[in-house]
């Protein structure tokens, strides 16, 4: 093992990361050699000096090859999409399916949630006997057979970034762009992409609420994708509301699967728009994509991923018999008024405060509990229309989400919801 803090001093002095650099430094991530204090101060560094475009990309490549990169030899492009995460976000469970309806193959690798937003996992887990934890050779044997499937990433897989995560929270530099886009995508392009999708999420339920912050990571996902490989290109989404009419795990599975069987919404055209992307990217048509999703394809293909990962075979036929429900179910009720405004993030807090999420990794979600029936910015609420329904594992968490969530909505001239999509990021 060459020393590391001739590299780090390199970054510290502003003299940037070049690809043997980082080769070492990741190596030594994943293998140990690098010690805690040497990933601090790299990390440290990054935050305070910066990568430019070219010292990104050797990061990224270096923490991809630091564990196993998968290859394919498959009949039709591998193709993925990443969310920076939100509230009622589950694009993931329609577009995978969708994609695969169309030809394509996505190894999709997904996360939990932590914080205020939700993980794709978390609401596959709402699913009796999903398993998220499979091999890699059980993931090559899934995506082959079935077109998609969904799991959380193996230990194989960039295992340098598995350690410099844990590094930077303690560290105090998770907000490096830098090492949230190599962090993203060494995680992403292991899994051998051909092309990759982003949704970047901008307003009050996003990680980023602040457009600039949005664009600036968007740009630099897309720059070091595609200078490491990868085609990618990303489109910033609106976070100002919730993207799906709930909020919760089993219940956002549930509308996953409505979305599936032809209910229209914001999360259909999100997903449409993701989806026609990906396909650009990946050299197909998106002629008839909304077809494809109308026709029952794509539910089709979902409903195999599920049983090919263990849960049952007649899911949609039957979700009401498999997705758990809360005891308790109340509204929010709400004088006579319009949507104004909408805390997304004080949304996402009050589902984690029911049990439907976690402050801190490893705590035990309850998959049962959330919020549905959400009013959107502009609508109409009132003694008929209650601002959301609440359900709660019991009487006193139903009464603290109730409050939270009419503290969250703001009512008054009605807002106009402004663009889904804001802007779109290519090369």
């Amino acid at each position: 093992m060459t020393d590391p803090r001739p590299v780090i001093a390199a970054v510290r002095d502003g003299r940037g990361l070049d690809g043997p650099g980082a080769a070492l430094i990741a190596q030594g991530l994943a293998d140990g050699s690098v010690s805690d204090a040497q990933a601090g101060a790299f990390a440290m560094a990054v935050l305070t000096r910066g990568l430019g475009v070219p010292g990104r990309v050797a990061l990224t490549r270096a923490m991809r090859d630091s564990g196993h990169v998968l290859q394919w030899n498959l009949s039709g492009p591998v193709v993925d999409k990443h969310s920076t995460g939100g509230i009622g976000d589950t694009v993931s469970l329609i577009l995978a399916p969708l994609l695969a309806a169309r030809g394509c193959f996505v190894p999709m690798i997904s996360g939990r949630g932590l914080g205020h937003t939700g993980g794709t996992l978390d609401k596959l887990e709402a699913i009796p006997g999903y398993l998220c934890d499979q091999s890699e050779a059980d993931l090559r044997r899934i995506t082959r057979q079935v077109g998609c499937a969904i799991v959380a990433a193996t230990a194989e897989l960039a295992p340098a970034d598995r350690r410099l995560y844990a590094i930077r929270d303690e560290s105090g530099t998770v907000e490096s762009i830098d090492l949230i886009t190599a962090s993203i995508l060494s995680k992403k392009l292991a899994a051998g992409l051909d092309a990759l999708v982003l949704d970047v999420k901008s307003g009050s339920g996003a990680i980023l609420q602040k457009a600039d912050s949005a664009e600036r990571l968007a740009l630099a996902l897309v720059e070091t994708a595609n200078g490491a490989g990868c085609r990618t290109a990303a489109l910033i989404t609106d976070m100002d509301q919730p993207l799906a009419r709930s909020a919760g795990n089993a219940l956002e599975v549930a509308e996953a699967i409505r979305v599936l069987q032809g209910e229209p919404g914001a999360l259909r055209d999100l997903t449409l728009a993701l989806a026609t992307e990906a396909l650009a990217l990946a050299g197909q048509s998106a002629e008839g994509l909304a077809q494809t999703l109308n026709s029952g394809a794509a539910a089709e293909r979902f409903a195999r991923m599920v049983a090919a990962q263990g849960g049952p075979s007649d899911l949609l036929e039957r979700p009401e018999a498999h997705l758990a429900r809360a005891p308790v179910i109340r509204p929010v009720s709400a004088p006579a008024g319009h949507v104004a405004r909408i805390d997304v993030a004080a949304l996402g807090h009050a589902v984690v405060a029911l049990g439907g999420g976690r402050v801190r990794a490893g705590e035990r979600i309850d998959p049962r509990v959330g919020l549905d029936n959400l009013a959107r910015l502009g609508e109409a609420v009132g003694p008929d229309r209650p601002l959301a329904m609440v359900h709660a594992a019991d009487e006193t968490a139903a009464d603290i989400a109730v409050a939270a969530v009419a503290a969250a909505y703001h009512l008054g001239d009605p807002a106009d919801p402004g663009p889904l999509v804001r802007a779109r990021v290519a090369p």
